[in-house]
């Protein structure tokens, strides 16, 4: 296992702060947002009635409390910020990770907008229009006025302002607002359910009458993943916290729990009152339109009919707390994800450095920075938004689940193991749901804005590994390809179900025009045709959006294909600049630099191999010659060391001239050793008997003395190769003795 406090060179870690009060409300914070208290009472209750609702909801909170286990978990094993990013690096390489960080980033950058876009929504509820002044234009039916864009802007700035000013500051406004509305909340719900009995007012129907019970509930739990998505930011954070690990596992839990009970609170008070005018909860939510200000939101409609005023501004104070917690953590998850990866090299190397007061700072306005256009595009994109976080949190959640699979198996951990396991597939089944819709009859249809951003934020991850791949000098990326093959696919698939919804739609409309049409009730479009005539127009017009289908299709597979053989070059090219680079390396490393003759790293490489051989039998025919330079100590200590140096290179200067055909070795300071195979090893005695005579006639000439023994390999004693040296080593001492005495006698 890597060590998980390892760190890019350079990079300062983020320095211990948060209390488990602190995370709690991160938690808490970053899960429920706007659309808990505004989304969620009707988009649940119209699909699953109020019992549905609470059964799926309490269903997916399960689900929930086995993703917290994965995390608390992971988070022990890997203490470092990134969350998901981390462990998926840690565990499945940093390919996959990278896919993680790019998709988590979308979605969380997703929720982060959503909740800044809903600031003008509560200033048109509440405020009566005060922010509504100036209007600029209108994006698919949404008027957008410069006081909602100045406002946005401002809450933007005023958050980042504070999450970079004072990290405790920011921790302490979260547990406030945390408190404030989850206590406002609960408020509100439990005055409702005592004064329910005496309103006359009837939770009936529990479920929908015109549809499978069991249908409701399960669709209620494949989308429970957007209303949880957030509460596990805390592991981002994890180098901030001033508690064990261990302790996340259960502030995770006591979040979830927290989190479910807040759903279950907002879903049932919005069924407990309803206007004169509707004879039930369901009349109210199916007509909820034509219902304007308070009436229009039933949470905040039964707040009043059972605490009255002071109900609204008890709901209203924890509304704008959901939201600016929910801007606050998101945008801490934002910034410590993308410190984390800047760690990495996915991002540049500043957003990964921090201020002095210990905060990633330019990480945090990077996230400010790139929603600022936001606000110019109103609330257009709410359908969306609901639809990538619930893709995201999929893809989250299975990622750590099978991180923690993998990791907890490995560790012996069968519980955590297990527990990973059945989330992860849980998790694919989820995936199927939503991006197979056809596969279930009670599946649901992603926004059509959805299909073309994931595809198009797909293509530009693509892109985007490009610029990794050309800083990625440690090369640790581009080794999954696997990864970017399921990338592809997945864009393919995108395009290929979103043409083929639009072709179902425009099919459908041309039926319904032609039924019209023989109806006699078609528009003015159809006026002087024939019925031949108008049935050819309706073809034609299947006919072109086919094609620009089909152009679409090839366009998109075409960037993708594109982008995806250009990384696939710049990862050839880097491999062969490395391996270039290597065999530099590996040449330095290998050459002696005094003399020029092979090192003693490559001695022992070569060792190694020829023991192998001995040892699998096919050796061969080889013997060893020992050298050892006489007289070096003398040289050095009389006339130094730059003598001693060049007395080294002319004695490696005469062996190489006598064993021209074998690898020569210098294996010490003034030791050689000499492989024979082949021609030297044929000629060995001559060329052995040449060499001592040459250096007999040196001695006392001031020329290279040196001392050699020299010994054949033999399979029938030698089960090493080191025996082989052994035995020339040892005759190359006997040879220095005589030597010594033939110096002797020179001197006499």
């Amino acid at each position: 296992m890597a060590d998980p406090t390892e760190k890019a060179a350079g990079v300062e870690a983020l320095k211990p702060y948060l209390s488990p009060v602190s995370v709690w409300a991160l938690s808490v914070g970053a899960a429920v947002g706007w659309g808990s208290l505004i989304v969620t009472s009707t988009s649940y209750l119209s699909q699953a009635g109020p019992m549905g609702s609470v059964l799926g909801i309490l269903i997916g909170a399960v689900l929930m409390l086995m993703v917290s286990v994965c995390f608390g978990y992971l988070a022990r094993q890997f203490p470092e910020a990134g969350g998901v990013y981390a462990y998926t690096k840690r565990v499945f390489g940093y390919d996959r990770a990278f896919l993680v960080s790019w998709f988590l980033g979308l979605t969380y950058i997703a929720i982060f907008w959503a909740n800044a876009t809903a600031l003008p929504l509560f200033a048109r509820y509440f405020l009566k229009n005060f922010f509504s002044f100036g209007k600029l234009y209108t994006v698919f039916g949404y008027d957008v006025y410069l006081g909602e864009v100045l406002l946005t802007l401002t809450a933007i700035g005023l958050v980042t302002w504070l999450c970079i000013r004072s990290k405790q500051n920011a921790a302490r406004a979260m547990v406030v607002l945390a408190v404030l509305f989850t206590v406002g909340i609960t408020v509100c719900f439990a005055a409702a359910m005592i004064g329910h009995g005496k309103t006359g007012f009837s939770f009936a129907p529990m479920f929908l009458p015109d549809g499978h019970v069991l249908r409701q509930i399960i669709r209620i739990v494949f989308i429970t993943p957007w209303a949880f998505i957030g509460f596990e930011s805390i592991t981002h954070s994890v180098e901030e916290i001033t508690f064990k690990t261990k302790r996340i596992s259960r502030i995770l839990v006591i979040s979830v729990i927290t989190t479910t009970a807040l759903y279950i609170f907002i879903t049932l008070l919005s069924v407990t009152a309803y206007p004169a005018g509707s004879g039930s909860w369901m009349e109210y939510i199916t007509h909820l339109d034509a219902y304007e200000g308070i009436e229009g939101l039933p949470a905040f409609f039964a707040a009043r009919h059972y605490l009255g005023d002071f109900g609204v501004y008890l709901l209203m104070a924890s509304l704008l707390s959901l939201v600016i917690t929910s801007l606050i953590a998101n945008l801490r998850a934002l910034g410590r994800l993308f410190y984390s990866v800047a760690r990495d090299g996915i991002l540049p190397a500043r957003f990964a450095e921090l201020n002095k007061k210990q905060i990633p700072q330019n990480a945090l306005l990077l996230v400010a920075l790139i929603s600022l256009p936001i606000p110019f595009l109103g609330r257009t994109a709410i359908g969306w938004i609901v639809d990538v976080s619930t893709i995201g949190a999929t893809i989250l959640y299975g990622f750590v689940s099978a991180a923690a699979y993998k990791t907890a198996r490995a560790n012996g951990r069968r519980k955590v193991a297990a527990i990973g396991g059945v989330t992860f597939c849980v998790m694919m089944l989820f995936g199927a749901f939503l991006l197979l819709p056809g596969l279930f009859s009670f599946g649901n249809s992603l926004a059509s804005e959805t299909y073309i951003l994931i595809m198009v934020w797909s293509i530009m991850g693509f892109f985007y590994f490009r610029r990794i791949i050309a800083k990625d000098h440690a090369r640790r990326f581009g080794k999954a390809i696997i990864v970017w093959i399921a990338l592809l696919a997945l864009i393919v698939f995108m395009a290929l179900t979103w043409t083929g919804q639009r072709d179902e739609a425009i099919t459908r409309e041309a039926v319904v025009s032609v039924q019209h049409f023989y109806e006699g009730t078609a528009g003015p479009e159809a006026a002087g045709l024939t019925a031949e005539e108008y049935v050819e127009e309706q073809m034609d017009r299947l006919h072109r959006t086919n094609v620009m289908n089909t152009l679409l299709v090839s366009g998109m597979f075409a960037l993708a294909m594109g982008a995806m053989l250009i990384n696939h070059f710049s990862l050839r090219k880097w491999e062969s600049q490395t391996a270039q680079e290597r065999d530099r390396a590996r040449d330095v490393a290998y050459k002696d630099p005094l003399t020029g003759v092979k090192s003693k790293h490559a001695y022992v490489e070569y060792e190694r191999d020829m023991a192998e051989k001995i040892y699998r039998g096919d050796a061969g025919e080889f013997a060893v010659v020992v050298c050892d330079v006489n007289g070096l100590k003398h040289i050095n200590d009389t006339l130094g060391h730059q003598a001693g140096d060049q007395y080294i290179r002319a004695a490696s200067d005469l062996i190489c001239e006598s064993f021209k055909h074998s690898p020569v070795f210098r294996i010490g300071g003034d030791e050689f050793a000499i492989l024979l195979k082949g021609q030297d090893f044929d000629n060995r005695n001559e060329i052995l008997a040449a060499l001592n005579e040459r250096i007999e006639k040196n001695i006392g000439t001031g020329s290279v003395v040196a001392s050699l023994g020299m010994t054949e390999f033999d399979p029938r004693q030698d089960n090493t190769f080191h025996a082989v040296f052994t035995r020339a080593d040892g005759l190359m001492y006997q040879r220095k003795m005589e030597l010594k005495s033939m110096g002797a006698r020179v001197r006499e």
